[in-house]
This record gives C-alpha cells, structure tokens and sequence, in this order.
C-alpha cells in the first residue's frame, strides 16, 4: 500500500489538508517510525512537530497488560480497573513506574535534546504512527496528550487492523487511518520498504523541523500572546540543583505566583498552566517549576517528604526576590495542588518567610502538621464538593490555621476539577484572592 514512510506521510498529510491553517495545530510522531510520517504531516500542514515519548506501565506478571501509562511532564495515567482486577500493590506500581520514568527521560533527551517540549495546552494535537496493531501505545499517547492539556486530539496513521482503530475511538476526538485491512498481519506487510528508523534520523527530523520555524511560533499558531514583559524558560538555583522553570512577569505586574505541583505532576502540568495563564491575563507573574529533579523523582519517597519539598520551596522563593529587574520588589504568593499545598504551607511558616497569600487547589493542608498554627499568610482552600476525603481533610486542617483564612468550594468538582467550568471557577477565585491580598500587602 506503501512505498516507504516518506510516501505514507506525503499521503496522509493530504487527507489532513483540511487542518492547514487551522489555529493551534501540533504535530506529535510517535518515535520511532513515527517520526518520519508526522515530518511530512507537520511539513504540508505548516505546524509545529515534537516527538509525543510515552511508556506503558505494564502489569509486573503480564507486562503487555497495562495498568496504565506516563508522559513527560510528570504526567501520569492509571487504568484504576486494571490495578484493581490485578490486585497490584502500591509497591509493584512504584517499581514499574521509577523503571520506566528513567526510560521516558532519557530518550526524551536522546531525541530532543535541549530543546524544550511543544506546549500541547488548548491547543488541537496530531498524534501520528506509521501504523497501528494491538493499539497499546497510540492509547496510552492520547492519554497523556490529553492530559497535558490538548483541547482536541487527533489520532493519524496510514494502516491500522480494523477492530484496534475501532476500539481506540474513545481515546481520541478523530481518527484518520487511511486503510484498514480486513486481513492485517503486521504493520511492515503493508509497506514496500520498512526499514527500520533509527535514533539519529528522529533527532535529524526534528533538528530540521525545528529550523523551519514552526516550532515557537506561538502567535501565528493561534495560542495567543503573553501579556507584554518577561516571558522565559529558567533554571532556578535552588542549593546545590538548578531547576527548569517558566518565569512570567507581564509589565506593571502587582505581585507573582509560585506554582507548588503535588505528586506526579510538574512544571508541564496542564491545570496549573491554565491558572497561570489566567493570573498573567490578570497583571500577575508566574513561576512554574519542577521540584525535584529527575533524578530525585525516582524516588517515591522525595515525592512525600514535605520538609524536603518546602525547604526546597524556600530556596526557589529566595531566587525569586533576587530577580530585581524582572520582579522588583513584588510580593510574593503560593499556588500549591495536592502535596504540593502541604509544601507550601510548610515554607510559609518558616520564620522570616513574608509570602503574602496562599491558594491551595485540592490540597493536602493536613500534611503540613503542627505548621498549621504557625502560618501567617491569608490562606485559601479549594476543594470539589465530591472530593469527599480532600474536603474532610481541609475542613480539620483549616480548624487549626490562625491566620486569615477561607474554604470555598467548588459545586459537582472532582479531585482534579475535571469537571465543565470547575477549573475556571478555581482560576477565578485564585485570583481574586492574590490581587485583593497583593494589592493590601505591607513589606
């Protein structure tokens, strides 16, 4: 059906015309053989392309079978069914998890390099193979593309087996396949040359990708701007590590927001950019950033240690105060999700620590212990009205805060406000809640 990939691409791209020009576009081949199909899509469509470097996180005594999946990012997917008919302990999960995040990370480096992932959020995503079989790695990527925030995916191959491309359309908004055979056999039958695609040829795809200029080119994509003033990628010194990092600071800004992520989660985080955006809309800078490096997420046990991550917290904040020319004297404020508000609550009652407001999204105050009482920062808590356990948890943890303090709510919200217009309302109240106590701050 086809000469090589090269062909398959040029073909599947013309079924794709209809996406040129269409904003927000992205193209994510699946490395290897991906790659050199998604080049030729990205190339006619004029959009963006990135390797999409999923894992599946197979079942420990039937690895085909998987309980779930992971992105970069920290971005992390759990089939709850799977882990409860495979009756799998917390343990095994971590193992299999920490082997294959070290995997993720390296060929993420081996295929890109230094440069920094596409930014998938609100955008319409292309997740393109050279052909489909048992479907297992083509769900888990629209999984984790989703989850990093794409407002549309599109699931592309040339070939596919029929029953696969009809059991993955819950994964994806679209699929194109081109043909589907009623007799499959295996990807490689239905190409005259399937050679296999090597390392060097995706980092080579992608090098000459990027130079054509799509890559970055965030306004023409339709994504939209930032607000006028610093907009850039750090690395924020934090003791002995430095930590990549998204500083924002539009002009005339009237205070910036740390973002403090939870457990599994990262600077890439698709909720906590969509906050962000909405604080930089609103006058506020934002710092989005990892916690912990890569190295240091293997183990599990960082990923809970609250001191750890608020000593940590404190650091970040002292590299913040040091950047004069970009934020000048600005108070400072905490957004933490999950563990990541126990962290933040943790540094805050650090002596000598004058953040001036709080917002915790979904948090876990009660980790934060005897610091509660010592927390002098106005605090609020946002919990979904069907995240029972969080709530109760909020309601106990916010009995024991003197400082000025509030619980809102969200009606019908979820753990991870999943829900329609539960994260707006977050956003919303998030940032009522800095400007009302930035603009009242006293140094």
């Amino acid at each position: 059906m086809f000469v090589d990939r090269h062909d398959a691409g040029l073909r599947l791209a013309e079924r794709l015309r209809g996406l040129v020009g269409a904003e927000s576009v992205v193209v994510l081949g699946l490395p290897r053989g991906g790659v050199p199909v998604a080049f030729e899509v990205a190339e006619a469509l004029g959009a963006p392309l990135d390797v999409i470097v999923v894992r599946k996180l197979g079942v420990p005594f039937q690895p085909e079978l998987g309980f779930g999946a992971i992105g970069e990012g920290g971005v992390r997917v759990i089939n709850d069914d799977v882990v409860r008919l495979a009756e799998l302990t917390q343990a095994e999960m971590v193992q299999v998890e920490e082997r294959e995040r070290a995997e993720l990370g390296r060929r993420a480096r081996r295929f890109r390099g230094d440069r920094p992932s596409v930014e998938l959020t609100g955008r319409t995503v292309i997740v393109v193979d050279d052909g489909i079989a048992t479907g297992g790695t083509a769900r888990a990527a629209c999984q984790v593309v989703r989850a990093r925030g794409a407002r549309r995916v599109v699931l592309a191959v040339p070939v596919g087996a029929p029953q696969t491309i009809a059991n993955l359309r819950d994964s994806a908004d679209e699929i194109v396949c081109l043909e589907t055979p009623t007799h499959f056999y295996a990807i490689g039958a239905w190409y005259a040359d399937f050679t296999q695609t090597t390392d060097d040829q995706v980092v080579e795809l992608l090098r000459r990708a990027a130079s054509a200029g799509y890559e970055h080119d965030e306004d023409e994509a339709g994504v939209g701007t930032d607000p006028p003033g610093l907009a850039e990628e750090v690395q924020v010194n934090a003791g002995r590590v430095r930590l990549p990092g998204l500083f924002v600071v539009p002009e005339m800004a009237t205070g910036v927001v740390v973002f403090v992520h939870g457990s599994g989660s990262g600077r890439h985080s698709p909720r906590n950019r969509y906050v962000a955006a909405a604080l930089n809309g609103a006058g506020l800078g934002t710092l989005l950033f990892d916690l912990l490096t890569p190295e240091e997420e293997i183990d599990r046990g960082n990923v809970f240690d609250i001191g750890l991550l608020g000593a940590r917290l404190l650091q970040v904040t002292a590299w913040v105060d040091d950047q004069r020319l970009a934020a000048p004297g600005l108070p400072v404020g905490y957004f933490g999700a999950s563990t990541g508000a126990a962290a933040a609550l943790w540094a805050a009652a650090e002596p000598g620590n004058d953040v001036a407001a709080i917002v915790s999204r979904g948090g876990r105050p009660d980790l934060a212990g005897p610091r509660l009482a010592k927390v002098r920062a106005p605090t609020l808590l946002i919990v979904g009205g069907h995240d029972d356990v969080v709530l109760d948890l909020n309601r106990s943890a916010q009995g024991q805060l003197r400082c000025e303090n509030s619980l809102k709510i969200v009606p019908g919200g979820t753990h991870l406000f999943e829900e329609p217009g539960a994260l707006e309302t977050v956003a919303l109240l998030a940032r009522t809640w800095f400007t009302d106590h930035f603009t009242t701050y006293v140094d």
